[in-house]
This record gives structure tokens, sequence and C-alpha cells, in this order.
């Protein structure tokens, strides 16, 4: 398992890029202001239970890719260094546009649980975030590799349940200003853009 500093710093890691709305943020949001609070945190669930089968994934493939070569282990490191680089700066680069909006239609309790599970699920962008990112706190000299991808998985889960949540809960306030707001929106794109970028910054030192 990975020692107590490591934990922590991913934890500080998740949160730095938690708290930048993305896409999941932008649904929560959009289902807590057209349905109320409780079809948001509800939203949350089906999201994060979606999130499970991408840990899951990431841990099954790379514990398969580390049976076959150790060394493309560490490529996949480097490269998921890489791909936090490359977001950083297409966050930095975007150029504000047509704003980003959800109409979405009433939904049940449970449609709206499944809702959420399925846009995760199906989202490949968050099938290779946590391949790029979880492996990045991973140690070979302390254990097996699936077992610290799940901990890290489950502590991602959870941290993002409690951010998502505070969206949900504060989006009646929140969903006017970064929807409608040009300013705004460029704002969180340069702040999710810094956070990418100095977390890959701060991994190759690490690596180094």
């Amino acid at each position: 398992m990975p020692d107590i500093s490591t934990l922590a710093l991913f934890c500080v890691a998740t949160l730095g890029l938690l708290v930048v709305p993305g896409p999941a943020v932008l649904y929560i949001v959009t289902r807590s202001v057209s349905q109320g609070r409780s079809a948001g945190l509800i939203s949350v669930l089906g999201v994060h239970a979606g999130s499970l089968v991408h840990v899951a994934a990431a841990a099954l493939g790379i514990s398969a890719l580390l049976a076959a070569s150790a060394t493309a282990f560490t490529v996949v490191k480097w490269v998921g260094v890489a791909y936090l680089i490359w977001l950083g700066v297409r966050k930095l680069l975007k150029r504000g546009g047509a704003e980003e909006t959800m109409e979405l239609q009433v939904q049940s309790k449970r449609r709206l649980f499944w809702e959420g599970f399925v846009v995760n699920v199906l989202n490949p962008k968050t099938a290779i975030f946590f391949l790029a990112f979880l492996p990045q706190f991973v140690s070979l000299e302390v254990g097996p590799v699936a077992p610290q991808i799940l901990l890290l998985g489950l502590l991602w889960i959870l941290l993002g349940m409690a951010s998502d949540g505070t969206y949900a809960m504060l989006s009646s306030a929140l969903a006017g200003r970064v929807r409608g707001s040009t300013r705004a929106r460029r704002r969180l794109d340069v702040g999710s853009g810094v956070v990418y970028l100095g977390l890959a910054a701060w991994l190759t030192t690490e690596k180094a």
C-alpha cells in the first residue's frame, strides 16, 4: 500500500483537480438547477458509481501491463505526465465561444442515477484520465499494483463526491455566474490549466 505521505500528496493533487469544474460538474449543476438539490445529489451518486467502473478497469489494465513489462509501466507513467501537460496547455489556449448549456428533461430519481452513471462510464476522457493520473502515485516497491490503484481510485471517488456534492448544494448560486459569464468560464479554464501543468511539473521533478 502507498505510504501516508504519498496518500496525502495524492489527496492534495486530487482536490486541486476536483475544485475546477469540468463536464461532470456542469451536468450536476444543470441537474440541480433544473430539478433541485436532491436531483443534483442523486446525479453525483450516479456519476461516481460510473467512476468505479473506470477505477476497476484501470487497476486491471495497469496490472496486466506490469505483468507484461515493468518498462512499459514506466512508459505509461511518463505518457500520463505528457497527457496532463497537454490538458493544461489546451485549457490555457482555449478561447471563449458559444456557452455550453445542457437542456435536460425532468427525470425520475432512478433515471437520474442511471443517466449520471452512463454519462460517466461512456466518457472515454474519464477512462484516459484515470489511466494517466492514478499510476503516478503507484510504487512498484510497496506491493502489487492493483490494490494501490483501487485504493487511490476509491479516495478519488470519495473526494469527488464531497466536491461535486458541494457544487450540487450551491448550484443555485453558482450556475448563473459560471454559465452566464464568459469571463468567469475563461478564469476557470485558466485555473484548470495551471493546476494540470503544476501537477505535471511536480510529477516530473519527483521522477527525476
